[in-house]
């Protein structure tokens, strides 16, 4: 296919506090707003554009080039793209890879995906890193720095909002082989699909609660185990789902929490969290293991963590992860019962696969 980069429309991305870069038109033509954030992964965009973390975000691809590879059917994390926009240097309209069923372009067009592309993301993310996250608005439909700002003004902030129920299913189901050896009950509060593929690879049958479930539903189930999910936005005005995971613990029920569902768990135990100056989001995060005090390379993609201190006051609680680059805790267990959690991707795809064995350490907890 050949490239035309001349010929698309102009586009501007405009921050929150005044900053503009202007460039280029790629996806949907239109406007478009969200938190902005950064990835620093070299490949995998399908799986970050599909996963349910990032509802809410626009966000900007440290690679030069994106949709290079095209799009693949099975590359997903959930059934749709979630992101809000995407900011990039090089957009590929065309791509080389024979397994690929279609562009990114038309990926994004059909899933109404406003993107800009010819800026410079290394600005970009330098400015973002440097002054925090902020909102920001995509056009290719009006450059009127006026109206945008009008129309940024009205997108409420990350912190407060509450985004779980908005991609997390409405009614239960079931995932895998009835007759697997174990049962966990998922919590879905934005869930990944390689979070039920890797339980489904260790013999457990799954079944699938939205927010808003009864605890005697969750245990009508007869669980072997219970996996919180990830999922976006603030978790500490998540306040049932928090009640819930209370009892749950009190249950005695092997947990295992994810991303969201490791702030959840911590704020359940009376650990509060706070909003990042940036986040942590890409495939290259090191990780340090209390425990073995071995590290791992990660893939990460939060705007809250959770807090340190309130863990050095808590008894209860162990610390069991840290991160190597700026020290925020990145797991947790508690003291004499099977529940534990990290803030990281161990199911990631395409990668790295250094953290798969937390998965089997819940598996063998349900034992």
């Amino acid at each position: 296919m050949q490239l035309k980069y001349q010929s698309k429309p102009k586009a501007i991305l405009l921050l929150e506090d005044g900053k503009v870069f202007e460039g280029k038109a790629a996806g949907k033509i239109g406007t478009t707003t969200g938190e902005i954030c950064f990835n620093t992964g070299m490949t995998g965009y399908q799986e970050i554009f599909t996963d349910p973390s990032y509802f809410g975000q626009i966000v900007v691809m440290n690679n030069v080039h994106v949709g290079n590879y095209g799009v693949e059917e099975t590359e997903v994390e959930s059934d749709s793209i979630k992101i809000s926009g995407m900011v990039c240097k090089k957009f590929n309209d065309g791509y080389s890879r024979k397994r690929a069923t279609s562009s990114l372009q038309s990926y994004f067009e059909n899933d109404n995906i406003v993107a800009i592309s010819d800026v410079d993301t290394r600005a970009i993310v330098r400015y973002v890193r440097d002054r925090g996250a902020m909102n920001c608005i995509i056009s290719s439909e009006t450059t009127n720095i006026d109206e945008l700002k009008a129309l940024l003004a009205k997108v409420p902030k990350m912190d407060g909002l509450e985004l779980a129920s908005k991609v997390a299913t409405k009614t239960a189901y079931e995932v895998g082989d009835k007759s697997a050896k174990y049962k966990v009950a998922v919590l879905d509060f934005g869930v990944k699909k390689n979070i039920l593929r890797s339980l489904n690879q260790r013999d457990c049958y799954l079944k699938v609660f939205p927010l808003k479930t009864d605890i005697k539903d969750i245990l009508a189930f007869s669980p072997n185990g219970i996996m919180l999910s990830n999922g976006p936005g603030d978790p500490s005005v998540m306040k049932d789902e928090i009640a819930l995971i209370k009892q749950l613990v009190d249950t005695g029920i092997p947990i295992f929490g994810i991303c969201l569902g490791h702030q959840l768990l911590a704020l359940s135990q009376g650990i509060k969290t706070f909003k990042m100056h940036a986040g942590h989001r890409g495939i290259n995060h090191p990780v340090k293991n209390i425990i073995t005090n071995k590290c791992e390379i990660t893939s990460q993609n939060h705007g809250f963590t959770v807090n340190v201190e309130d863990i050095a006051n808590n008894d209860a609680i162990e610390i069991t992860h840290v991160n190597l680059n700026d020290n925020t805790i990145e797991g947790i267990r508690l003291k004499g019962r099977p529940v534990f959690s990290v803030q990281y991707h161990p199911e990631a795809c395409p990668g790295p696969l250094d953290s798969r064995y937390l998965f089997d350490d819940f598996v063998n907890s349900l034992n």
